[in-house]
């Protein structure tokens, strides 16, 4: 018998070159640059000294980068602690067919809409104790609200703003996720007289894993960079109670034109990023396993 292959039409590379061209122009060439910066001392643009991992070891000496690291962390974990449940809970309450479904997600992805300066300065006016909102009844409440002067104020201003704003991006991939969920698998809890928990555990949790990996993995990697809302907001005070890792990123490289430190320091960032979201990835994967394990026992 003889074989025939199929031809293997190479003129497909020249679709996908576009995008490597974009890739590489947008995050392979700046990633290089910055490698480069890293590893040198630059006193003036045509004058610059090669120095190694020196500005590595600085770095990893910064006791405010170590504290603000610290800050970022606790806020990642918070963010998602907030507002992954949270999602998931306005999810299962919206309506799930007819015009109130497309009326309730439209407002629901209304915050999403607003650029990141606007939803700070949204959160100023909001916070303000000489306006009828926020910052006026907790004062009328007996609590002396100041998000300017108590840092503990500040840092809770700054996750009920990022709750307020993406919490919604939460829920739509969580509703997206229960609307894929065959009727069928209704039907069966129905007929078993299975309880609203055992549905949400054995049949809604499960089948939402994906996009819950895929909304974990985004709000950490976003709050993990935050920048805009908080220095809109707060400008990382009061003192450095806000101060997060971008910020402080921010300040090294344009406040103090420190090029070198920066761009170490972006590095180690980036790393410090993947490194997370890596464990987050294998963490929530294993859990599915573990999960099916228990469905086949």
């Amino acid at each position: 018998m003889s074989s025939t292959t199929k031809p293997v039409n190479q003129k497909a590379w020249f679709l996908v070159l576009p995008v490597i061209v974009c890739v590489a122009f947008s995050a392979i060439l700046p990633l290089m640059t910055v490698v480069n910066y890293s590893v040198q001392d630059i006193f003036s643009p045509d004058r610059r000294v090669f120095v190694g991992t020196e500005w590595f070891a600085a770095v990893m000496r910064d006791e405010e980068l170590h504290l603000a690291l610290w800050r970022q962390i606790q806020f990642s974990l918070a963010v998602l602690l907030v507002e992954i449940p949270l999602g998931i809970a306005l999810a299962l309450s919206m309506p799930a067919q007819g015009w109130k479904s497309s009326a309730v997600l439209v407002l629901v992805a209304l915050s999403l809409l607003i650029p990141w300066n606007v939803v700070g300065t949204i959160w100023q006016i909001f916070g303000r104790a000489d306006i009828c909102l926020l910052g006026y009844y907790l004062q009328q409440a007996g609590m002396e609200y100041s998000y300017t002067g108590n840092p503990d104020h500040a840092w809770w201003t700054v996750l009920a703003m990022d709750v307020w704003h993406w919490t919604p991006l939460v829920a739509l991939l969580a509703f997206a996720g229960l609307r894929s969920i065959p009727d069928a698998y209704y039907q069966a809890a129905s007929i078993d007289g299975a309880s609203k928990w055992a549905v949400f555990r054995y049949i809604q949790l499960p089948k939402m894993r994906g996009v819950l990996m895929i909304a974990v993995l985004l709000r950490f990697m976003d709050s993990f960079m935050i920048y805009t809302e908080p220095f809109v907001l707060t400008g990382g005070g009061p003192g450095n109670a806000t101060t997060f890792l971008s910020q402080y990123l921010t300040t090294k490289a344009v406040g103090q034109f420190d090029l070198g430190p920066a761009a170490a320091f972006s590095l180690i960032y980036f790393l410090i990023i993947l490194l997370f979201c890596f464990v987050l990835y294998n963490w929530m994967q294993s859990l599915g396993t573990s999960q099916k394990e228990q469905g086949h026992e």
